[in-house]
């Protein structure tokens, strides 16, 4: 592996702006630099955020391609985006690790969030621990292969 994806879908591109008290303080720059720091010699972090749904299913077809590895925070894509889910098992599919991660714990917010499209085809779910979450997630990712 010399390249990880990291995928950001709608609204997360307003990180350290956007509802603090949910997701805390730090930007997108911030996330990148933390998950760059934190990976280990040899591996890349692509990191990329869209609020278009047809863009992140069109990365998740290239990570299938290339062979990549998924760190994927589809954001509200989670609860309803059923093109996201099949590019998502795509990539599962593929024998490729796609763990989905979330800043906040959805489980603890509004009932609508509780539900995910892309639990079910995750290679693992990470939610609740900030950005830590995506640490996590790229801890995984890079002692699994």
């Amino acid at each position: 592996m010399s390249t990880v994806l990291v995928l950001n879908g709608p609204n997360l591109g307003r990180l350290g702006s956007r509802e603090p008290e949910v997701y805390g303080d730090g930007s997108l720059a911030d996330l990148e630099v933390l998950l760059r720091a934190s990976a280990p010699e040899g591996v890349e972090i692509d990191l990329r955020q869209t609020d278009d749904e047809a863009e992140l299913v069109h990365w998740l077809h290239e990570a299938v391609d290339t062979g990549r590895p998924v760190i994927l925070n589809p954001a509200a894509f989670t609860h309803y985006s059923y093109a996201l889910r099949d590019a998502a098992a795509l990539v599962t599919k593929a024998g490729l690790l796609l763990i989905e991660v979330h800043i906040s714990n959805p489980h603890s917010r509004e009932e609508f969030r509780h539900t995910s499209v892309i639990s079910g085809v995750a290679t693992g779910v990470v939610a609740g621990f900030g950005f830590d979450s995506y640490g996590l997630a790229l801890d995984y990712v890079t002692r699994a292969d």
